[in-house]
């Protein structure tokens, strides 16, 4: 049996202990949040401008790549008859730089993908569908694998070009699209992925291309069944040359 002095001393003892406990509870910290990485990111494009906020252009859910509080987004900007790209850096929020400069033609071009490895290496994916006078990609792809949209107009194909992290300049370009076989005009191309070989410095792209696919040359590759086609190339880091090339049920 316990007396009563000491069931107070039992119960004073135990509640001692329940606010000791709670005050460690307390006086926990939560572990600190990891930063955030996104190196690759292809999605629909979506439009913004360059006086939009941050926290106006993220809501939009389009294509932006990520490296701690840094991120860079790509879209378009709507005119009066047509688009064209634009990408934007943000620091903590704050706005570093803004590009609409890479294509003013009336051409409908629009960026939908990004890799960064958070450092120098940064491509942009962009869309073109055919070639008009003025400031287009061509000025970019100058002495690259294919130097600008081909023949024809009207499919939609893809640009592929590296650019500065720090200021947004494009350093180069290359065309990425695909042939007819028949009349050797220029046919549709998409971009789904992009990743980087840090090793060798080359730049794989994945895509869907119409018929048909071009070979590391540019030429037209031979297939069979139906397009789209599963396609895959390897670039070296200048854009310069086509590594490799293929294709299912393409040769």
């Amino acid at each position: 049996m316990i007396c009563s002095g000491k069931l107070q001393k039992y119960f004073a003892g135990f509640s001692l202990s329940l606010i000791l406990v709670s005050d460690l509870v307390l006086t926990q910290k939560a572990p600190p949040a990891l930063a955030q990485t996104v190196n690759t990111s292809i999605a629909n494009a979506v439009t913004f401008s360059c006086n939009d906020s941050e926290a106006t252009i993220k809501a939009k859910n389009g294509p932006k790549v990520v490296n701690g509080t840094t991120s860079v987004y790509i879209g378009y900007r709507q005119l009066s008859n047509n688009k064209d790209p634009i990408i934007a850096r943000f620091n903590n929020g704050i706005k570093a730089w803004c590009r609409t400069d890479y294509e003013t033609t009336k051409d409908d071009g629009t960026g939908y993908g990004l890799y960064w490895n958070g450092g120098s290496v940064l491509y942009g994916v962009f869309s073109s569908t055919g070639s008009q006078t003025g400031n287009d990609f061509r000025r970019f792809a100058i002495g690259r694998w294919l130097p600008s949209y081909g023949s024809g107009g009207g499919p939609k194909v893809a640009v592929i070009a590296r650019i500065n992290p720090a200021n947004g300049d494009v350093s180069y370009a290359t065309f990425l699209s695909a042939k007819k076989a028949d009349n050797g005009q220029t046919n549709s191309l998409v971009v789904n992925n992009l990743s980087w070989n840090s090793t060798n410095s080359t730049l794989t792209v994945q895509a869907k291309s119409w018929w048909t696919p071009r070979r590391t040359n540019t030429n037209s590759m031979s297939c069979s069944g139906s397009s789209p086609y599963p396609y895959t190339v390897i670039f070296t880091g200048d854009l310069r040359t086509m590594n490799s090339a293929s294709a299912n049920t393409c040769s």
